[in-house]
């Protein structure tokens, strides 16, 4: 904030016709010499931090008040022209009763004007009345001066004429005066700047000067450190952090980067930069963390920056069924979700093993960090490989310039689901097994090693140790794998779950029907004599076209079997075994009841039509030449 302080009336309403137009920011004040110093430190008081006066009043309040910065007010060519014009009319003969500051310069205009001027400089007010004496007793017709000077010679009653403050150095004053006000803002706004960066950085800072004495000691270095700023800050840098070695930067004028220092008992990364200006070393700074804090940070930049959309969905409470092998699987999963082994399930192609491998990350843990997952058998062995190890840019035809971090990256601290794990290429098994053993993972086209934290889960439907007999799966990875093992049994072992997933998958699906759809008991039946070489995914798609292809409400067994026997005339598919149950007699009696039609007796039977000849054909070879089409 600014303050004008004017010494007398005459100026006062000068300043304030020029200032309230031009900077009515600007406060108007009125003050000579000691009151105008009195006047001074009431605003400063007030928060003024500016003040723009003249002659003597400016030469008290500089000495009165040394923090606070006095604009004075010029006097102008204009103002000593005036002035002296003036007094012209009293004679030639000028005395000039003034404080240095007004004057200067006016010697030179004596002989251009042609009057005889002499200069009684003033040190203080209380001079004024002796020098106005003296201009007079060496012959002055009048003097000129400010306001004291002109009190002064009232009192003697001699001509006077008062140098007035025009608009023109007002106006300057006010100016100049605004500059440094907005300037000095600046600086403070830097400086606020500057101290919210130091008190809210994440980092500990610490800098020196070049005394090697500490100048800055933030409160994050403060808490790492244990040191209170008020004890570091003025001390010598080798008394308060030894270890740091930042003084040697004022020797060596060199970076030090990615330092690890030791400090009580923990581990900080520190980095250590000189400061130059102008070429010359004013000191040096250092910035810190400690390790623990930025290993949480990363895990929280890898979680943002790569494992979108890798979530586990599923949970132990999604898994149907009340068979005795399912509760046993479930009850096995949930034991093996505690632990941070590695899980490898194994189960016929439908089982649901992504459903438990998802569950069991769920319960463990990890179930707030990423669940990632790939199909082992679905990409190329190339393509794979930069799946899973990521590549940096330019590591091979056709990469991302940028590069792209690897799903083992990405589910750094979560869990890593290998499906088919059996289909993965001989030399990525290698691969894989030294990242499972070192908890490391280069990039393709890299020499840059990460840590990674997974836990990884696979899954199979093939015999991996015969695999591995046959050399095709590599033993150590087998082992390292196969620490916890998960048996998932297929469909025709738990048929007592088939008609609870037939009704769950009916509700599903119907809501792409137009009415409500319900099975017949005889359609269930079918179903639960089924094998389901397909297992569950099987049932699902069986289910799925019956509520496509389904036109009334009640799901009848020829419809059921007509669905099955899609499946089975898919020459994709390996053919079902036949069932175990079923012998001449009850195929013969399913054929009375119903007068022949194989279609019906199948249903009744619970097998499709195709197996029901299956089953004629090899209890009766002649059956193929005589039977009922």
């Amino acid at each position: 904030m600014i303050a004008f302080l004017a010494p007398d009336d005459e100026i006062y309403a000068t300043a304030s016709a020029t200032l309230t137009r031009t900077h009515p920011e600007i406060r108007l004040e009125q003050g000579l010499l000691s009151a105008g110093v009195a006047r001074a430190r009431e605003l400063a008081r007030q928060g003024i931090e500016i003040i723009i006066t003249r002659g003597g009043t400016a030469s008290g309040i500089k000495e009165a008040l040394p923090d606070m910065t006095v604009v004075e007010v010029p006097i102008t060519g204009f103002d000593i022209l005036r002035t002296i014009g003036q007094a012209r009319h009293y004679g030639s003969r000028i005395g000039i009763v003034a404080f240095p500051s007004m004057v200067i310069g006016i010697d030179c205009l004596g002989s251009i004007l042609e009057v005889d001027l002499r200069q009684y400089l003033l040190q203080s007010e209380y001079e004024a009345d002796s020098r106005v004496s003296q201009a007079f007793h060496e012959g002055a017709d009048v003097v000129i001066g400010g306001v004291i000077t002109g009190q002064a010679a009232k009192k003697r009653k001699v001509p006077h004429v008062l140098i007035r403050s025009g608009s023109e150095g007002i106006l300057q004053a006010a100016q100049e005066a605004r500059r440094i006000y907005e300037a000095r803002l600046l600086e403070k706004i830097k400086g606020k700047l500057f101290r919210t960066v130091l008190d809210y950085s994440y980092e500990g800072i610490v800098s020196i000067d070049c005394a090697a004495n500490i100048v800055i000691f933030n409160p994050v270095a403060s808490r790492i450190t244990g040191i209170a700023g008020d004890e570091a800050l003025g001390k010598p840098i080798r008394q308060i952090l030894p270890h740091f070695n930042l003084d040697r930067l004022l020797q060596t004028g060199r970076d030090e980067l990615g330092q690890i220092i030791e400090l009580n008992n923990n581990q900080i990364l520190c980095n250590k930069v000189p400061i130059l200006v102008e070429e010359k070393m004013s000191g040096a700074v250092a910035t810190f963390q400690d390790t623990g804090k930025i290993q949480q940070w990363e895990a929280a930049i890898r979680k943002k920056t790569y494992a979108g959309g890798h979530t586990a969905t599923f949970t132990f409470a999604d898994v149907l069924g009340n068979s005795r092998a399912i509760r046993d699987a479930v009850a096995v999963a949930r034991e093996f979700a505690v632990t941070d082994s590695s899980v490898l399930i194994t189960g016929e192609t439908g089982t649901g093993k992504e459903v438990f491998a998802q569950s069991i990350h769920n319960a463990s843990q990890r179930s707030q960090k990423p669940f990632v997952a790939i199909n082992c058998a679905a990409l190329p062995a190339q393509i794979l490989e930069s799946e899973l190890f990521g590549y940096v840019g330019g590591a091979f035809t056709g990469a991302n310039q940028k590069g792209k971090p690897g799903l083992l990256e990405i589910a750094h601290g979560g869990t890593l689901f290998l499906d088919e794990i059996a289909e993965m290429d001989y030399a990525i098994q290698s691969k894989l097994l030294r990242v499972i053993q070192e908890r490391k993972v280069m990039r393709l086209g890299s020499d840059r090693v990460l840590p990674v934290d997974v836990r990884i889960i696979a899954a199979t439907n093939k015999n991996l140790k015969q695999r591995v007999s046959e050399r095709q799966f590599r033993a150590d990875l087998y082992y390292r794998l196969n620490v916890l093992r998960l048996r998932l049994p297929p469909l025709r072992e738990r048929s007592g779950d088939i008609a609870q997933f037939a009704e769950a998958m009916l509700r599903r699906f119907e809501k792409n029907s137009t009415r409500p759809l319900r099975w017949k008991p005889e359609s269930i039946d079918c179903l639960i004599r089924y094998d389901w070489p397909g297992n569950i995914r099987e049932l699902q798609n069986t289910v799925e076209r019956i509520v496509a292809v389904c036109r009334q409400d009640l799901i009848t067994p020829d419809l059921v079997i007509r669905m099955m026997r899609d499946d089975e005339e898919d020459s994709s598919l390996p053919e079902p075994p036949l069932p175990k149950a079923g012998g001449i007699d009850e195929v013969r009696q399913a054929l009375r009841q119903t007068k022949g039609r194989q279609g019906e007796a199948a249903a009744l039977l619970g097998i499709s039509r195709s197996t029901l000849w299956r089953r004629l054909k090899s209890l009766n070879p002649r059956h193929e030449s005589r039977s009922n089409p």
